[in-house]
């Protein structure tokens, strides 16, 4: 049996918090906000939701911020020491389909050793250089496993196993930034960590907020590629090897 929380990480989105810590609870989950570097305005939002809850929310600050990924892993470390084994992560921003929720925590309880992992359905809301990116992301995802086991690496909302996630964060070094959400996914595939997809709608808001950089984080992701290329040329025997035995008739 799954006991699972939130990792919510956050950085200067004041206006959607609220809203989906209050979803986050009435699905009976605990909310670890990670404020990565929030300025004291969205810094104050934050307290005050666990002031109003507890019990329910807790807040894990840095001081200056860090990035996506350091965020999220400070979050599951704080969650797996409280005691949960899984971690759903959500961002801030109010783009994903709260409602999938249930469906997200039943694939982890089901499969409690896989990574649960939303695919996007845009609905045409995202902006066409973004989708040009992702789209680039997805081939190299696919050379950089020698699979098309991962539709989309780059989709935020998911459930972590913590005590697989956290053993690789403690063994390999990852990227921090936006480069984080792909890396992860695609060593936990290496690691033969199994990879459940679920169909969620992602929504650009109009009036959305991102902190995307554009030069800074494609340089990164863009590194992060390189570096994942030449892990999978290091790997490539193994992989093929997996390859191979999964396509073989029994």
């Amino acid at each position: 049996m799954i006991r699972a929380c939130a990792v919510i990480p956050y950085f200067e989105h004041p206006r959607t918090l609220g809203v989906i810590v209050a979803r986050l609870r009435q699905c009976g989950l605990e909310c670890w906000i990670v404020d990565d570097g929030s300025g004291p305005g969205a810094h104050a939002v934050a307290q005050a939701l666990v002031s109003r809850e507890p019990d329910g929310v807790r807040l894990v600050t840095h001081d200056a911020n860090r990035g996506k990924g350091a965020a999220v892993l400070s979050g599951c470390r704080a969650a797996a020491v409280a005691g949960y084994t899984h971690a759903l992560q959500v961002d801030a921003d109010g783009q994903h389909d709260l409602e999938d929720i249930p469906r997200f925590l039943a694939q982890a309880a089901q499969h409690p050793q896989a990574l649960v992992l939303g695919v996007p359905r845009f609905e045409g809301s995202m902006p066409a250089a973004r989708r040009y990116g992702r789209h680039l992301t997805h081939l190299w995802v696919w050379i950089n496993t020698l699979s098309l086991d991962i539709s989309d690496s780059m989709c935020g909302f998911r459930v972590y196993p913590l005590r697989t996630v956290l053993a690789l964060a403690d063994s390999e070094p990852m990227g921090e930034r936006m480069d984080f959400d792909t890396e992860v996914v695609v060593r936990l595939h290496w690691r033969g960590v199994p990879i459940i997809e679920i169909p969620t709608r992602v929504l650009y808001p109009q009036d959305g907020v991102s902190h995307f950089q554009l030069w800074r984080d494609n340089v990164l992701i863009s590194r992060m590629h390189a570096r994942l290329f030449f892990g999978m040329l290091r790997r490539f025997p193994r992989l093929v090897a997996r390859s191979f035995r999964r396509t073989r008739p029994a």
